[in-house]
């Protein structure tokens, strides 16, 4: 193309044919500006930070009006760490710091080393990559140095082969209804009788034909046969296979996802204050990744796979199933990978399962063989690339030389069996990793010998020398092996039991806990009688409504531990101590980003789970039939070393692709005739990854075209910038927010103080509503040298209005993946037909508290609308903490008395947590518990309190430990409920006669009624 028709962007450095070109820039100049904006935003949030660590921004006060004087630092979403949609671009060495580890000896002259601040973030890139390793600040990584990458320019006519837009959108929606032949012909007819835009699909055939012409945008499926003998007769099986090569070259060679890919084994540190300490999410963070990098040439690329197999249920009964392979790219991230778009997980191939031979005593072996055999088709275009390797011409039409290597099995415990080749659950050996005997799985704390591939080959070959039958059983049980051709021995530096990863699904959700802890925990509530079940159940549907809350395992200590007594019930306590262990060790198995701290801690967690259970299987040993030794247990010993390996648990994780099996199941009842349904459904699942590719670079392309109208648009306008620049604006429909770190909502009318105290009569939190308010107003003004309106204190008057919000929704910095998280906040008397009050963690002058929400508000100061909200403390002494609150790990935090409510600002509450009432045991309280669990530095269960909200005041609990001794605690007990429950003036009977009106009043209390003493 002729020099004179090329004109270079200023501020990309980027040449462009000269039709289009001011388009161009104005897009770049507009994203240059966002990106210095960002920049500009991310420095002051970074001297915001620095100021919070030097200390409280107020004295004299615990609120502060003016901000959060949080030691946690609330970022806003656009600035926390995106380890999901990381971006890094590597070749831009201007913004990141290098650090010294990467540069040359430093001479006599050289500058000293530079200061680094806490939370920097280490890259050190393999050496291969050629990139020398860089801190960054951590608002910036993730982000990226430099200019944006430029935007790939869409196809103009993505819908081809369809022959218009029309007609790809009309079959794409029969595809996603199901529609029927007859109905799509009817549909078609519609359309052809009132079209406007150009349509020319005939009928069904016409669109059948069509999706077969597009099917080859993606890779498409081949049948091949697998011929297997089995007794000397060659038995063939049908199997549908993807070549995974070529379905992670289109992955490669597409401007969308491309970009994603991660092509360099990273090691990441973030610096503490002292040093920078390791820490781990990605599998390129991890070992295995590094490792492999170094084992190819240092121009070539790792490209790593994660294989998962199972079997997946069709019909409704399970007659009919199926075997799907799904494949994963490792190199991509895990919003990427484990999510359900272009980059997401794809079925690669479905094996068919022989049931003939059903039963017989040689079908396991040929089980065996037929599975291996299958997989070895789906692994052949692999096997010679792992040894000499292959170039790609890459989206960005660089051409770079990859590796492949299956860096991750994800399946449940029988399909590693398969991989692995073991005898399994009967074996003298049932562990895939490593020689645990049979009789050993239990014990989780010692080391047993790792299994290798090369091992394993010498120990067949060995075996298959042998002459006699008996002879070869002896040598291949010495480790439980079956005499089968691994599929995974053909691929260089793949080792299949490297690969084979921890499924915390299988393993612990649905393996430790539902299929064994809780069923024996089951037992002992059934020795107790209906009584503790009825219970048990109270608690759970007496939990209050949180968002996300929906782990069984992690309620089920605060709702059964006053259930079991540590004298009467020791056994059942016990078991209830190992169901608390396992809490915190499958909270550490789920992190999503690890450092060394959090993993040594997660080995400690898991010790100690281990010496409960040996506790509990000795004492229960007599009176259980019950065998501890099974391999899900077991398999917990391998965790730690594959977060190590392989990164986060999440990224093995079957739960996804598990995830995969139902539109499966969907396609087998709704698109086919139930005969040879195999291939009909993954007809459909071609069908649907080709909508799902062709809808992308529509709505790619709607984008652009989108962008481009603004561009030739944006022309001065004179009246458009006078509305634009206008302050009339409706400052009664914008809600008060801090967009850093809350926002509130479910706004209500306007209210006096006349009104509020006139509907609060005798409801002690609202006792001196007004008074209490100006008196928190002036000390926080003082206290935060904000000017007084006029000069004068602040006096509120009886008609002065506020207005109030039912729902919160903060943000704060999670000290787990240092990602901004949101908590979504009621504080309302009729959510879903019930009340809900949700408590709050609050950073006072004083430090940390908790506090129950009882309003939302805010006042006008002046000019000046200022969000504030009326907190019941949890700031109580407790006294000396019981025994099993240290056997249980539980934190007490107890609430002052109800007229104690004090104001607090917005701006102070760091985060919320979620309540659930349990009958205490201490009965002199007369109380409920509520639960929360926070982060903690050093241990985040550690954090998991529980508090002590009292009914009575505290003089009736004075009056109650001097009327009663610990020898008579039960006397205590039963007089307690007898008063209670009492017929005519038991807090029960009256509670039950107060109407709604009188319930509204105060959550529970009728206006004008007093304390019960």
């Amino acid at each position: 193309m002729p020099a004179d028709l090329q004109r270079s962007c200023d501020y990309c450095g980027q040449s462009f044919h000269c039709q289009g070109f001011r388009t161009h820039e104005k897009a770049c100049q507009r994203r240059s500006e966002q990106r210095g904006e960002d920049l500009e935003l991310a420095r002051v949030i970074c001297q915001e930070r620095e100021q919070a660590h030097q200390g409280s921004v107020f004295t004299g006060v615990r609120p502060s009006i003016s901000g959060s004087t949080s030691p946690i630092n609330n970022r806003s979403e656009g600035d926390d760490f995106d380890f999901d949609n990381q971006i890094d671009y590597q070749h831009d060495a201007d913004v990141g710091r290098t650090d010294s580890d990467g540069d040359p000896p430093p001479s006599a002259t050289t500058s000293p080393a530079p200061q680094h601040d806490i939370d920097d973030i280490k890259v050190e890139y393999h050496p291969s990559s050629g990139i020398p390793t860089k801190v960054y600040r951590f608002e910036d990584y993730g982000r990226g140095p430099g200019a944006p990458p430029a935007v790939p320019e869409a196809d103009p006519i993505p819908w081809q082969p369809f022959r218009t837009r029309m007609d790809f959108e009309v079959a794409e929606l029969a595809h996603d209804a199901g529609l029927s032949h007859e109905q799509l012909d009817r549909l078609i007819r519609l359309i052809h009788r009132s079209r406007i835009e150009l349509f020319t699909l005939k009928n069904r055939k016409d669109v059948r034909d069509t999706w077969d012409a597009a099917s080859f945008k993606m890779t498409p499926f081949t049948k091949e046969e697998v011929i297997v003998p089995f007794r000397g007769v060659d038995q063939t099986f049908p199997l549908f296979r993807r070549s995974l090569w070529d379905w992670v070259t289109d992955l490669l060679q597409d401007p969308q996802v491309g970009p994603n890919f991660v092509f360099d084994a990273q090691r990441l540190s973030k610096f503490n204050g002292e040093k920078f300490v390791r820490f781990i999410h990605e599998p390129w963070t991890a070992h295995a990744f590094w490792e492999y990098q170094s084992k190819i040439p240092s121009d070539a690329k790792p490209l790593a796979f994660i294989l998962y197999a199972d079997k997946a249920k069709l019909s409704s009964f399970g007659r009919a199933k199926g075997y799907p392979v799904v494949a994963r790219c490792a190199n991509l991230p895990i919003g990427i990978r484990n999510g359900e778009g272009l980059g997401g997980g794809r079925v690669v191939g479905q094996v068919k399962e022989d049931k003939q031979h059903l039963g017989k005593p040689a079908f396991v072996n040929f089980k065996n063989a037929v599975w291996h055999a299958s997989f070895l088709k789906i692994l052949d275009c692999l096997a010679p690339l792992s040894r000499l390797g292959s170039a790609i011409k890459c989206w960005d039409d660089v051409i770079r030389v990859f590796y492949p290597i299956v860096l991750i099995l994800s399946a449940d415990y029988e399909e590693q069996a398969v991989m692995a080749l073991i005898c399994g659950l009967m074996g003298k050996f049932p562990c895939p990793v490593c020689l645990v005997p049979r009789d050993e799985l239990s014990n989780t704390l010692k080391v047993f010998p790792l299994r290798t591939c090369t091992e394993t080959k010498a120990l067949l070959a060995r075996a298959r020398e042998c002459t006699t039958l008996d002879a070869r059983e002896q040598i291949l049980s010495s480790q439980s092996l079956r005499d089968v051709d691994s599929s995974f021995g053909v691929l260089e530096h793949t080792d299949v039991h490297r690969a084979l990863s921890h499924d915390k699904l299988h393993f612990n959700d649905e393996g430790l806990f539902s299929d064994h802890k809780w069923p024996e925990l089951q037992k002992w509530v059934e020795r107790l009688g209906r009584q503790a079940a009825v219970q048990i159940d109270s608690f759970f549907q007496s939990i209050p409504r949180w968002r996300n809350l929906n782990h069984f395992d992690q309620l089920i200590v605060f709702a059964v531990h006053t259930v079991f007594d540590r004298d009467t019930d020791p056994e059942a306590y016990l078991l209830l101590r190992c169901i608390r262990s396992y809490v915190e060790f499958n909270m550490y198995a789920s992190l999503e980003v690890h450092t060394e701290d959090t993993i040594n801690n997660g080995r400690e967690a898991l010790s100690k789970l281990t010496g409960l259970m040996d506790k509990y299987i000795e004492d229960t040993a007599e009176m259980s039939e019950k065998s501890w030794n099974f391999p899900k247990k077991h398999l917990s010993a391998h965790l730690f070393d594959d977060i190590e390996a392989k990164g986060v648990s999440r990224n093995y994780s079957t739960k996804p692709n598990e995830k995969m099996h139902g539109p499966l199941k969907d396609a087998y009842q709704d698109r086919t005739n139930f005969k040879n349904f195999a291939e009909q459904i993954l007809r459909y699942n071609h069908d649907s990854l080709i909508a799902e590719y062709i809808r992308n670079k529509l709505d790619h392309l709607d984008s652009q075209n989108l962008s481009i109208s603004d561009d030739l648009e944006d022309q001065p306008d004179t009246a458009l910038q006078e509305t634009d620049n206008s302050d009339d604006i409706d400052v009664d429909s914008t809600e008060p927010t801090d967009a850093q770190h809350f926002s509130l909502g479910s706004k209500q009318a306007a209210m006096s103080f006349t009104l509020i105290e006139a509907g609060s009569l005798g409801n002690p939190v609202f006792e001196r509503f007004r008074i209490k308010l100006n008196d928190f107003l002036n000390r926080a003004f003082a206290a935060n040298s904000i000017p007084f309106p006029g000069g004068r204190r602040i006096q509120l008057v009886a008609s002065d209005m506020i207005v109030e919000y039912r729902f919160l929704k903060v943000n704060f910095e999670s000290l787990v993946d240092w990602r901004v998280s949101t908590d979504y906040l009621r504080c309302t008397p009729m959510f879903h037909g019930s009340l809900r009050y949700d408590c709050v963690i609050l950073q006072t002058d004083t430090g940390i508290i908790f506090g129950k929400l009882m309003l939302i508000f805010t006042c006008t100061v002046g000019d000046v609308q200022y969000p504030v909200t009326l907190v019941l403390p949890y700031d109580r002494p407790v006294g000396i903490r019981p025994r099993k609150d240290k056997d249980f790990q539980f934190w007490r935090v107890k609430r002052k008395p109800r007229a104690s409510a004090e104001f607090f600002s917005v701006h102070s509450i760091v985060r919320g947590y979620s309540e659930g009432h349990a009958v205490s045991q201490w009965p002199w309280t007369a109380s409920c518990q509520l639960h929360a669990q926070t982060e903690h530095q050093e241990s985040p269960l550690s954090a998991l309190t529980t508090e002590l909200f009292d009914i009575e005041e505290v003089k009736y609990e004075e009056q109650w430990s001097k009327k009663y001794t610990p020898r008579s605690v039960k006397q205590g007990i039963e007089d307690t409920r007898n008063s209670f429950f009492a017929p005519q003036t038991g807090l029960f009977q009256r509670f039950m006669s107060w109407g709604a009106v009188e319930l509204r009043s105060d959550m529970g209390r009728p206006a004008g009624a007093k304390d019960a003493t």
